[in-house]
C-alpha cells in the first residue's frame, strides 16, 4: 500500500519561482529490527520518520529547506523558504550562472508495495533460526541473529513538470556465529539473507535458510584450524563480493563527479586507461545484465530518470556519476544518481548498483591457473580514499596451492591503489555476484548494491 498521498503534491498548486528550479518532496523512511543474542532479546526496534523538503535553485546558488510534517500546508512552507534561502545566497554570492537543462516531464510510480509486518513476526523468524543454530552448530561461543527491514517512499514534483512516486524496501536476516581458534582467540563468519522487498515477502519459511547456515558453520569450522598467509604482493583470486567492495568503495567514490570536482584521483584520468582490457565497469539503475538490479532506482531525488552510468569500458575511464548540475559542468548526460537518505537530506551524488562485468572464465579454470595464492571471498569492512588507495578486511579466504584450494585464512587485509591493481586482471569470472545488505557512509547513509565476478589479480596481502 501507499502511505504518502500524493494529491498533497499532485494538485497543482504549487507555484514555482519564475527563472528557478525547485523541487518538493515527501518522504518516509521506515525501521524495524530485532536483535537475538545467545537466545535473549536484547534489540526490538521500529521507526518512522516523516517530512518534506524542498531545494530552490537561483543563479547558480540552491536554498534548502525541510520540515517534519507531511501537509499541503508543510510543502508551501518549505518551498518559499528554499525560494527565500535561494535569493538571500544569490544575493551575497553573485555567481550568475545558467540552471542545468530541464529534463521533460513525467509521471514515475514505480518500487516493491510496501506491506506493513507485525513486530512479532521479526521476532517469532528470527528465534526459528536462532532455535536451529542452537541444535545444529555445536562448538560455537556465540550467535547473534538479526530481523530487519528498511524502507524508503519518496513523493516527488518538481518545476520541469517531473512527478515521481516511489518505494525502495529492503529487508534482511544476519546471522553471526563465533567460535574460538586454536591459537584462543574468537574467529567469526556472517551472512546476510534477504534483499529488496518486504520482510513479509522475503521471509516466509525459516527452514529455507537452514541449509545456508550449515554451510556458513562448516566455512566457521575450517576457519577455526586456519592460518595467516605470508605476507607481500601475491596473486589472488578475488570473489565476487570482494570485486563488488573494490567496485564502491575503492573506484566507485573516486568518479562521483562531486568528489571529483574536490580532487579525486579520477579528475585527470577520463579518457584513459585505468585498468585492464577485460574490465568494464557501470553503476547500474533498474536492471543489470537481463535481470533486476538488487535496490532498483528509476527516478532519482532531483526528478532525472535513471538509467545506467558507464564508468569503465575495456579498462578506460569513460564516465562519471554526476547530478543535474555537475553533467552539466562536465558536459555529460546526468543519469539519476542524485539521491537522498531522509526527508531532512539535500541529494548528495550516490551510487546505485555499481559492479565490474562478468567475463569469459569458469571459477575453477581460475583457481587451477594459480600457483601459489589465494582465494579471498568476503569482507566485512573496507576503506578507500580519493587517491583510489584501499585497504579491506578479508573474513573468508583460502590458499590455493598447485592450483588447488587449500587451508583456509584467519582474517587479514588487502591493500593497494585501485586502479593500479585494476590494470593487473587477467582473468575474469562468468557469473555476477551482488551484495546489497549494507550501507554506503558517505555524509548521509544510503542504501547499495554492489558486485562483480571473480577476477584474478595482483594485490598486497596484509598477512596476520
Amino acid at each position: 500500500m501507499a502511505f504518502l498521498q500524493q494529491g498533497v503534491l499532485w494538485d497543482g498548486r504549487w507555484n514555482f519561482p519564475a527563472g528557478t528550479h525547485a523541487e518538493l518532496r515527501g518522504q518516509i523512511n521506515r525501521s524495524r529490527r530485532v536483535n537475538i543474542m545467545a537466545g535473549n532479546l536484547v534489540g526490538n526496534t521500529r521507526s518512522d520518520k516523516m517530512g518534506m523538503s524542498a531545494r530552490v535553485w537561483k543563479n547558480g546558488t540552491c536554498g534548502f529547506s525541510a520540515m517534519a510534517e507531511y501537509s499541503a500546508e508543510a510543502g508551501h512552507r518549505v518551498l518559499q523558504a528554499a525560494a527565500d534561502n535561494a535569493a538571500f545566497m544569490d544575493s551575497h554570492t553573485g555567481k550568475n550562472v545558467p540552471l542545468f537543462p530541464a529534463v521533460a516531464p513525467v509521471d514515475i510510480s514505480c518500487g516493491d508495495i510496501i506491506e506493513e509486518t507485525e513486530q512479532k513476526t521479526y521476532i517469532e523468524f528470527a528465534r526459528a533460526l536462532d532455535a536451529y543454530v542452537t541444535e545444529h552448530c555445536p562448538g560455537i561461543i556465540s550467535r547473534t541473529l538479526v530481523a530487519m527491514e528498511d524502507s524508503q517512499e519518496k513523493v516527488l514534483v518538481t518545476s520541469d513538470g517531473v512527478r515521481t512516486h516511489t518505494t525502495i524496501p529492503r529487508s534482511y536476516c544476519y546471522v553471526i556465529l563465533t567460535a574460538e581458534g586454536r591459537d584462543g582467540n574468537p574467529v567469526e563468519r556472517f551472512q546476510a539473507f534477504g534483499g529488496k522487498g518486504t520482510f513479509g515477502k522475503n521471509f516466509t519459511a525459516p527452514e529455507a535458510y537452514y541449509e545456508a547456515i550449515d554451510a556458513l558453520y562448516d566455512s566457521l569450522m575450517l576457519k577455526r584450524e586456519g592460518v595467516y598467509p605470508e605476507a607481500g604482493v601475491k596473486t589472488v583470486i578475488l570473489g565476487g563480493m570482494m570485486t563488488g567492495m573494490l567496485s564502491h568503495e575503492a573506484v566507485g567514490h573516486t568518479v562521483e563527479a562531486d568528489l571529483v570536482l574536490g580532487g579525486s584521483v579520477a579528475g585527470h584520468m577520463l579518457n584513459k586507461q585505468v585498468a585492464s582490457e577485460l574490465v568494464t565497469m557501470t553503476d547500474f539503475a533498474g536492471s543489470a545484465f537481463g535481470e533486476s538490479t538488487p535496490l532498483p532506482v528509476y527516478v532519482d531525488d532531483e526528478g532525472t530518470p535513471a538509467k545506467d552510468a558507464l564508468l569503465i569500458d575495456h579498462g578506460i575511464l569513460v564516465g562519471y556519476m554526476n547530478n543535474r548540475e555537475t553533467a552539466a559542468r562536465f558536459g555529460m548526460e546526468p543519469a539519476g544518481n542524485a539521491r537522498a537518505w531522509q526527508f531532512s537530506d539535500e541529494p548528495l551524488i550516490r551510487m546505485r548498483n555499481t559492479a565490474v562485468h562478468p567475463g569469459t572464465s569458469k571459477l575453477e579454470d581460475m583457481i587451477a591457473s594459480v600457483e601459489d595464492g589465494y582465494y579471498l571471498i568476503s569482507s566485512n569492512n573496507g576503506q578507500a580514499d580519493t587517491t583510489g588507495e584501499f585497504m579491506f578486511g578479508v573474513t573468508q579466504g583460502y590458499e590455493i596451492r598447485h592450483g588447488k584450494l587449500g587451508r583456509a585464512l584467519l582474517d587479514t587485509t588487502i591493500s593497494g591503489v585501485a586502479f593500479d591493481m585494476l590494470k593487473t586482471v587477467d582473468m575474469v569470472g562468468d557469473t555476477l555476484t551482488w551484495s546489497s545488505s549494507g550501507f554506503c557512509g558517505k555524509k548521509q547513509p544510503m542504501p547499495v548494491g554492489m558486485g562483480g565476478p571473480a577476477l584474478r589479480c595482483r594485490v598486497m596481502m596484509g598477512g596476520r
